[in-house]
């Protein structure tokens, strides 16, 4: 027995140990793909016409059978081709019903190439009183170096202390306040910049008797709130601005930094501004309504859709700013100003949909909108509603030059300007002929229109008609019940 060799019982509880894996099966080396399952099909198949041909040869009785099943294949055949010929076709009318593209999303870009004013390093804040009172105060147990007391500045606003010590003193120096708007406007530091906002928010705000609680002397201008966005990059005041498309727009954001850090405060503090005018008007009827176009703008820029509800607060304090005098002339400026710089697609219905207040003048402001914007759609001179109204309600949506895309629009901008307001509620020419035409366009557009924007013109003109029958129905029982 040699002595290296293991022991019989060993070799034993080899075979039979169940706790020893089991050999993993060997790999394929050669995984099959379609192409070679296809031609095994085939390859099958005739060896099997070949294996009847034989036999049928060998069997003149069923030679005819061979016959039959090979006509049988051919004409088989031909049907396939002729199918596929047809679902060629089909698909080549299809595409000559409409060629074009899907339409792109909302958005549009509003800044572009964003630059650092040279207003930052003349603050001269280190001449303000308040450095002087802290550097001649003995009792601090410091020396405050003035040539550094625009960091400590800094701290103080960024700690809280300095909007303490103005409401403390209930005055701010024009030198402070300048300072700290300028640090809220184009300061990178971002805690800096909060605390520079809720400074202005907080000196700007009035107590419950509409009396201000700090004594300002310099107060945040129109010249200095458009130069600061400016320097972000807006661009929806220069020529040209209506082509760039949110396709265009979509492709920039990837070489652009996008929106600027600093728009938040600007909003914010535009707001605070209009809020304050039951002390003291900021802003000019004509600059309010400057500002006003500005702001609906930024409703374009998709960077700033977390931001609905401070542009919200925004808009609407604006829309508030202006008195009763003002307001009508106003309203019809400021859309007609935005009308022209908003193209007739998504983005004019994005702009209609956000201004979402419930009060008349917001009403007003979503009608006039929607006015101006089929006015110059039309290319009229004068805004006239009846007029428009029997333009939209003669496009005939059978004609296969139909723009049903454009139709779309029209749908939803007619429906803004009628029952935004109240102003047509009661004209029964006009809502009966909207209603009819909508229960056209809801009626004579088939499930098997394959036009482009049919489907939705259908159902948008089947969805406001049902609103337009229910609004109707609810003045009429508002008008019984009187």
């Amino acid at each position: 027995m040699v002595m290296d060799e293991p022991l019989d019982f060993e070799k034993e509880g080899e075979e039979e140990d169940p706790l020893l894996a089991a050999p993993r099966p060997a790999k394929r080396k050669k995984v099959i793909g379609l192409d070679d399952l296809l031609l095994d099909y085939y390859e099958t198949n005739k060896d099997e016409r070949k294996r009847n041909k034989a036999e049928n040869s060998k069997h003149g009785s069923r030679g005819d059978n061979s016959d039959n099943l090979d006509e049988m294949f051919r004409a088989n055949s031909e049907k396939e081709i002729k199918i596929c010929k047809i679902v060629e076709s089909l698909e080549e009318e299809a595409k000559k019903v409409d060629a074009r593209e899907d339409v792109p999303l909302w958005g549009k870009k509003i800044f572009g190439c964003q630059k650092r004013p040279s207003i930052l390093s003349d603050t001269c804040v280190e001449n303000c009183q308040l450095l002087k009172s802290f550097s001649a105060d003995e009792h601090l147990g410091f020396d405050l170096d003035i040539d550094k007391g625009e960091g400590f500045l800094e701290g103080m606003l960024m700690d809280g202390w300095l909007l303490k010590l103005v409401h403390l003193s209930g005055s701010v120096e024009d030198s402070v306040a300048s300072w700290t708007l300028t640090k809220m406007l184009y300061s990178s530091n971002k805690k800096l910049q909060v605390s520079a906002t809720d400074f202005w928010e907080s000196v700007l705000s009035l107590d419950e008797g509409d009396k201000v609680l700090v004594k300002l002397g310099y107060l945040p201008t129109f010249s200095v709130l458009k130069r600061a966005i400016l320097s972000y990059g807006y661009l929806f005041d220069a020529p040209g601005t209506k082509a760039s498309t949110s396709a265009s727009s979509a492709a920039d954001s990837l070489e652009d930094d996008g929106p600027p850090e600093n728009i938040i405060a600007w909003v914010k503090v535009v707001s605070a501004c209009c809020k304050f005018r039951k002390v003291r008007s900021i802003f000019s009827p004509s600059e309010a309504e400057h500002l006003l176009v500005i702001v609906i703008s930024l409703f374009l820029d998709r960077g700033l859709e977390g931001l609905l509800l401070v542009l919200g607060d925004c808009l609407n304090s604006l829309i508030l700013y202006f008195n009763v005098s003002e307001w009508e002339n106003s309203c019809v400026r400021a859309a007609e100003s935005v009308a022209q710089r908003v193209s007739l697609d998504l983005n004019c219905l994005r702009i209609v949909d956000c201004i979402t207040g419930t009060n008349d003048r917001s009403k007003f402001l979503r009608s006039q909108l929607a006015l101006q914007l089929l006015k110059i759609s039309f290319g009229l001179k004068v805004a006239n509603v009846e007029r428009i109204l029997k333009l939209v309600t003669t496009i005939n949506v059978k004609e296969k030059e139909c723009d049903l895309f454009k139709l779309y629009v029209y749908l939803v901008l007619m429906d803004k300007l009628l029952f935004s307001t109240d102003a047509f509620r009661d004209k029964t020419m006009v809502v009966h002929s909207w209603r009819n035409y909508l229960r056209n366009c809801s009626t004579q557009i088939g499930c098997s229109d394959w036009r482009f924007y049919a489907p939705k013109v259908r159902n948008k003109a089947s969805y406001l008609l049902q609103g337009v029958i229910l609004k109707r129905s609810a003045d009429c029982g508002n008008v019984s019940a009187r």
